[in-house]
């Protein structure tokens, strides 16, 4: 079997919910820095993909951005792509011409949706803007006054546009009253603001929660007492414990119950996602990435270490504490009572767990050539993602996330 890195990257509307994902794909075999895929392999690869573990899995009901070259358009239509769910991307080292006219028309035609990727201003794409839906303007490649100046142009047009590269909160806010529909980048990745050492009112009692239930000496009775004076989450830990995910023969009505039913640490892991997605000021897309981020470090901890799960799946939990919270991540692991372990492997990245962060981040940026030189198994790191997001997408479903 070949192997194949897979990643997403979310696209958002104004109100920051995902509208769909930007599927990235690369053979593990070859694609170093510097060496481009052959088409044939990269086909090969896609369609092994899609009928291996299915679009459903990767973008749920959302659409998926796929990318295609010149070569690639004329074998598009061939694929195994429900039209109503794909957004084809013309990259923008497509020069456009009659035949590729021709090819964005059949697609048109089949309702297949299409974008121009990284697009800059050339008269010989203004015949075939009437086909296209999206257009992606990098905001990090142009000047303020390029950016306005590519807006002006592509508004009439009636295409939506949508900012790549959207590195921060700053970037999205100038974006948005330009007149951008969709965003794409990290700036949910990213704290809102830095700050100094202050934990911002409005954030601590979520750190104190958190503090509380990662205390090590912490005993079951002392957690059934905490859990049960919030009544929001212990709420919301009943409702996600009986729903239809644990399909248990009879439902518990008490925190004291639970507690006999998952035991003391995977009580304390819930109680620890189920208040980071209490913040309320949010996108809910944040939580989604951060439980995908901690259950492929959950995974990957027991695979390759063969390690304790739980410890990874904090970590990988907590490494985006510093974007919910807005506050350094230095800062909140100073004011949680963590092992050192946990410890270095968030702030430092060393250790088993920390490696294993390390992994997930560089594969959640799509930087596959950190992964072929750190020697990571594609095959395993691949199933891992997919196997998130999919337990992902069962666990909020149930939860009320999405």
């Amino acid at each position: 079997m070949q192997d194949v890195f897979v990643g997403r990257q979310p696209i958002y509307d104004v109100r920051q919910h995902v509208i769909g994902y930007e599927l990235l794909f690369r053979s593990g075999q070859q694609n170093r820095a510097g060496q481009i895929d052959d088409v044939r392999a990269t086909s090969q690869v896609i369609v092994n993909t899609f009928l291996g573990f299915g679009l459903s899995k990767l973008v749920g009901d959302r659409l998926a951005f796929i990318n295609l070259s010149r070569e690639f358009l004329d074998q598009a239509a061939s694929l195994p792509f429900p039209p109503d769910r794909v957004v084809f991307e013309v990259l923008e080292s497509v020069v456009p011409d009659d035949d590729i006219g021709r090819s964005l028309s059949t697609l048109r035609d089949q309702g297949y949706g299409l974008a121009l990727d990284d697009y800059v201003h050339d008269d010989r794409w203004q015949p075939l803007l009437p086909l296209v839906d999206f257009v992606k303007l990098d905001v990090l490649a142009l000047t303020t006054d390029e950016l306005h100046q590519q807006v002006a142009v592509l508004r009439p047009k009636g295409v939506a546009l949508v900012a790549e590269k959207v590195e921060d909160q700053a970037v999205f806010e100038q974006c948005r009253k330009l007149g951008f529909h969709y965003f794409q980048g990290y700036f949910l990745s990213r704290p809102r603001t830095v700050r100094g050492a202050a934990i911002p009112p409005s954030r601590l009692p979520t750190v104190r929660l958190l503090a509380t239930i990662q205390r090590p000496e912490l005993e079951g009775g002392e957690l059934e007492r905490i859990i049960g004076t919030d009544v929001g989450l212990s709420h919301r830990l009943l409702r996600y414990l009986n729903s239809a995910y644990y399909q248990l023969q009879r439902p518990l009505d008490s925190i004291r119950q639970a507690i006999l039913y998952l035991g003391l640490d995977e009580l304390r892991r819930w109680a620890s996602l189920m208040a980071i997605a209490a913040v309320d000021d949010k996108p809910s897309e944040l939580i989604s990435m951060l439980t995908v981020r901690a259950r492929m470090c959950e995974l990957l901890g027991r695979q390759l270490y063969a390690a304790d799960g739980d410890t990874f799946f904090t970590v990988g939990l907590f490494s985006g504490l510093d974007v919910v919270l807005d506050v350094p991540l230095s800062e909140v692991v100073a004011e949680l009572p963590l092992s050192r372990e946990v410890h270095e492997a968030l702030l430092q990245r060393q250790g088993p767990a920390g490696r294993v962060l390390d992994c997930v981040l560089h594969y959640e940026a799509g930087d596959w050539d950190w992964l072929d030189m750190n020697e990571f198994p594609a095959e395993i790191v691949f199933q891992a993602y997919v196997d998130a997001i999919d337990w992902t997408r069962t666990i909020l479903d149930h939860y009320g996330q999405q």
